[in-house]
């Protein structure tokens, strides 16, 4: 069978995700509490020859929370099954998933809070005694089946903690919270990354494009991907401090990490609003983006960077979004309506 161009870019793309991606606790770098937290808990069940309890992960997107998942497999020794939480829409799909896992085995479930609640439900009996309950047929013939489950292990993935619902987080025994990393972890990353794709990095090439990569390792390797395109064609496959500089600068990633959506947003901000304060609907019809992707994938970043600021009136600019535009700050009056 002949493979289409595009399932073969496609199986590219996922063997580049797939051969930077560390595979072993001493291979992740960063999140030194999460791993210390998850390596005892690892050996305590390997120790008691049990199934590890069930974990939650959560944070913002490309810290590394399915990468652990997949950690969790191999240091147990067990297989990874996984999923997504809006791909499970009937419970006959959650049943099938769970009949099918091995007795030890861990099933990851992706954006597990975009599972549907009626879905959701059946999953407490199955975490907490491990058997699931399913209605066979409809009216006067309906009945219901009880079937025993191996003991298994679910790995849930959040990028919204908050939407999760409150029986089912208390079911997870292990909660852990991915943070931003470090611009030295991120160096570290690309460094092993660039080992990985065969591309020689000087140490200041690595720091330059960790220093724009938003503290998420997921944005460094892309960066260091386009980074590599430009040092392959125009520098000898070598990445230096000037040659990765002047790569970003051709994608409009400045010094900060602001790409051109996030300089839109503020100028928006800023100039068309007068600092604000100004709603998200408003802002998101301005720069012609949805409002939640504004609100989950480029506001974490100005808020931490202090660029943003959100409040009951609408978001408002900061003086720091006033000094990286170049403009003077508005007076605080203006800024509060009054």
């Amino acid at each position: 069978m002949q493979t289409r161009p595009s399932e073969e870019f496609n199986q590219r793309n996922a063997s580049f995700d797939n051969r930077l991606r560390p595979t072993r606790f001493d291979d992740f770098v960063g999140q030194q509490k999460v791993r210390d937290r998850l390596l005892l808990a690892v050996e305590a069940a390997r120790q008691r020859g049990e199934a590890l309890d069930h974990v939650l992960l959560s944070g913002p997107p490309g810290l590394g929370k399915t990468t652990l998942a997949f950690i969790l497999g191999e240091a147990m020794g067990v297989a990874v099954k996984t999923t997504s939480g809006p791909v499970i829409d009937k419970p006959g799909d959650l049943a099938g998933l769970l009949t099918s896992a091995e007795p030890g085995s861990i099933i990851f479930i992706d954006e597990i809070h975009r599972m549907q609640r009626t879905v959701e439900e059946y999953l407490y009996s199955a975490m907490e005694d491990f058997v699931i309950d399913i209605m066979i047929d409809q009216g006067p013939n309906a009945r219901s089946v009880r079937l025993e489950l191996p003991r298994f292990t679910l790995v849930g993935a959040t990028t919204r903690s908050g939407l999760i619902s409150a029986p089912l987080r208390s079911r997870f025994g292990i909660a852990n919270r991915l943070d931003y990393y470090h611009a030295d972890e991120l160096t570290t990353i690309i460094e092993r990354s660039a080992a990985k794709l065969e591309v020689q990095v000087e140490p200041e090439g690595a720091r330059e494009i960790a220093s724009r990569a938003r503290g998420t390792p997921r944005i460094a390797n892309n960066l260091l991907r386009r980074v590599r395109d430009f040092a392959q064609v125009r520098a000898g496959n070598r990445i230096t401090r000037p040659v990765a500089a002047e790569a970003l600068a051709l994608l409009e990633i400045d010094p900060r990490g602001l790409d051109e959506m996030d300089l839109r947003i503020l100028e928006t901000l800023v100039l068309k609003f007068n600092g604000g304060p100004v709603g998200l609907n408003t802002i998101a019809v301005s720069v012609g983006e949805e409002p939640d992707t504004i609100e989950e994938v480029y506001e974490p970043f100005l808020i931490q960077e202090g660029y943003l600021e959100r409040t009951p009136k609408g978001r408002l600019a900061t003086p720091a979004c006033y000094a990286r535009l170049g403009l003077k700050p508005a007076s605080r009056q203006n800024e509060l309506g009054l």
